[in-house]
């Protein structure tokens, strides 16, 4: 905890930018939204950097602000009129290419699963992903370790279900 004290932004940056990005993905299909929303949570994390005091791990502490701004990207967006680019994902040539189209299928069906749970479902899903316990999730969510376990849980059934139904 120690080390995290002193991270500076460029170190926050290196370590936890896949994290981001990530959480970013689960939250926005558009590739030019999601590149301003990592943005956001980036710049969010710099301005918040000064105020961290250790009481949770930096991870948490990134992730929080992370989730929070993608929460509020999703709610900004619900207001806003709705368009989609085309998935520009081509599948590579070689003697592999069934087995690579089957794991983009499957991606890509995770990524739809997991955008259309509701918001407080989507948000434990992807910290859970992230490998977050279910303390932490309630600490990032503001909510108990409880009802992180339940929001979980919920949101494992309806993606089971989603990609089911997908298949």
């Amino acid at each position: 905890m120690q080390d995290d004290m002193a991270a500076s932004f460029p170190d926050v940056v290196r370590r936890f930018s896949p994290m981001i990005a990530r959480i970013a993905f689960t939250f926005e299909a558009n590739a030019a939204d999601r590149q301003d929303l990592q943005q956001d949570m980036l710049l969010a994390v710099w301005r918040a950097l000064p105020a961290f005091r250790g009481e949770a791990s930096l991870k948490t502490f990134v992730a929080s602000i992370a989730q929070r701004r993608a929460v509020s990207h999703v709610q900004k967006a619900a207001r806003a009129p709705r368009t989609s680019e085309l998935d520009d994902m081509i599948v590579a040539g070689g003697a592999d290419q069934e087995e690579t189209a089957i794991r983009r299928d499957m991606q890509r069906r995770l990524t739809e699963a997991l955008r259309s749970l509701p918001v407080t479902q989507r948000e434990a899903a992807v910290l859970l992903l992230e490998g977050f316990n279910y303390t932490e999730i309630g600490t990032i969510l503001g909510v108990s370790a409880n009802a992180a376990t339940l929001r979980c849980q919920r949101a494992r059934q309806s993606l089971q279900t989603a990609m089911e139904e997908a298949a």
